[in-house]
């Protein structure tokens, strides 16, 4: 897929090349970041290619990391950001995947500057590429440090945020949910929250400025659904606007909705990584995934798991349909995530390679050459077919059995989950 504009990669391309314009101490100046980080430039690009068996663009050289190194190192005559425009790494034409695989490795810990302006850069490339529907997010961590991954970025504009405790009233009432946070777990989750209280200056539609925190902007959020309470020490439950009251001796649900709220208001550009931490430390089986809290077996399919995706398609519809589910339109969620078992299929399609083919590549893969497992797993893709062939998974389809229990959907997801949620463990990179 091809959603990336020449505007946006020409814009990215001037930052790197031009610099970037940050205010600091009341005046305003020109910072650079090199996009191969504190790695001598040949280093960092043969953490991506096989430099070895790409073709040299200089006849005297017989592969391209001999050409690199003649024109980087030896003459140093390429100019400055070279790799953006030149064709054989795709960065300029190719697919997105490429270019946003490419920018990962750029704020990848390893790579990194970290006294340098990297987070600058990394915010600035962000909101170019949120415009053209994509954006680098805290994947995953190593010694303590983000790695960045890229997905769909989802707007929500204009769209009346719902916190968990509201979206999921009815479930949580008839308690299909339950949760439990122990005071420790509450302690340290206000700890954090604490420190992302951050004091600022607003203004309000009259033009008047005044003093307020994130933790006040989350109270007014709260109240547009419900007075937020705590317990007393008498154990009455009375109005609060105290957050750590309110996080230490309320209900577990009101806690994950502080903590979505607290994500849409804080400037900490880490903050779902570190909340997830702690979430995970306490045993708490909910994560917070792209600004919403979703049970930690649905969020397997956008964090850990969905980072091995490199086709745009599949990984959007598999993010569509964790956010259908979390939503509680089981329908569509189904709908989507089907969509995506089909697309899953097609994954190694090209012209020496059909659907069938594609299948039995994955299959192989999934089940490590071993044949008990390859048609253990080939069964599964074969029921899953028929399941979406007899039963109205779609909602458009009118010719097939239709699906009025909530229950079945559930199933249905939950099955169709587990084999994809598995199979794209072992998707390879393909065309990177």
């Amino acid at each position: 897929m091809k959603r990336i504009t020449e505007i946006t990669k020409r814009d990215i391309l001037d930052l790197f090349r031009n610099g970037l314009d940050i205010d600091e101490f009341f005046d305003t100046k020109t910072v650079t970041y090199h996009y191969f980080g504190r790695l001598e430039e040949l280093d960092f690009l043969k953490r991506i290619y096989d430099l070895n068996n790409m073709p040299s663009d200089d006849s005297r050289f017989e592969n391209a990391e001999q050409d690199i190194w003649q024109h980087t190192v030896n003459n140093d005559d390429y100019p400055y950001c070279w790799i953006f425009e030149d064709e054989r790494f795709d960065l300029q034409n190719g697919e997105d995947e490429i270019y946003l695989k490419f920018l990962c490795e750029v704020f990848h810990p390893t790579v990194r500057y970290e006294k340098g302006y990297w987070k600058e850069f990394l915010t600035e490339i962000n909101k170019l590429l949120q415009n053209d529907g994509y954006e680098l997010y805290p994947a995953n961590k190593i010694s303590n440090r983000d790695v960045y991954g890229w997905r769909v970025f989802q707007r929500e504009e204009n769209a009346l945020f719902i916190p968990f405790s509201q979206r999921h009233a009815k479930d949580i009432k008839e308690k299909k949910i339950v949760l439990s946070i122990n005071l420790k777990a509450r302690n340290q989750i206000y700890q954090f929250l604490e420190r992302c209280n951050e004091p600022y200056r607003a203004t309000d539609e009259t033009g008047w400025n005044y003093d307020t925190t994130i933790a006040a902007d989350v109270f007014f959020d709260i109240r547009q659904f419900y007075v937020p309470k705590c317990y007393n020490s008498q154990k009455e439950y009375v109005e609060t606007d105290n957050l750590h009251d309110f996080i230490v001796s309320n209900s577990p649900f009101y806690v994950l909705d502080a903590i979505e709220l607290f994500a849409r208001h804080s400037m900490l550009h880490d903050f779902e990584a570190q909340i997830n931490v702690i979430l995970k430390l306490n045993e708490i089986g909910f994560q917070l995934n792209n600004g919403k809290m979703v049970n930690s077996f649905d969020a397997q399919i956008n964090q850990g798991s969905l980072e091995t995706v490199q086709e745009v398609g599949l990984k959007e519809l598999l993010q569509q349909a964790s956010r259908y589910y979390d939503e509680d339109n089981l329908q569509i969620a189904v709908e989507k995530l089907w969509d995506a078992f089909e697309r899953l299929k097609t994954y190694y399609c090209s012209s020496t390679i059909d659907k069938k083919k594609s299948v039995e590549k994955i299959v192989k893969d999934m089940g490590n050459s071993q044949q008990a497992y390859m048609e253990l797993f080939e069964k599964e893709f074969r029921e899953l077919t028929t399941i979406g062939n007899n039963f109205r998974i779609r909602h458009h389809e009118i010719t097939k059995i239709d699906i009025q229990d909530k229950r079945h959907f559930e199933y249905f997801y939950k099955r169709c989950l587990s084999l994809v949620s598995t199979a794209i463990q072992y998707l390879d990179g393909r065309n990177l």
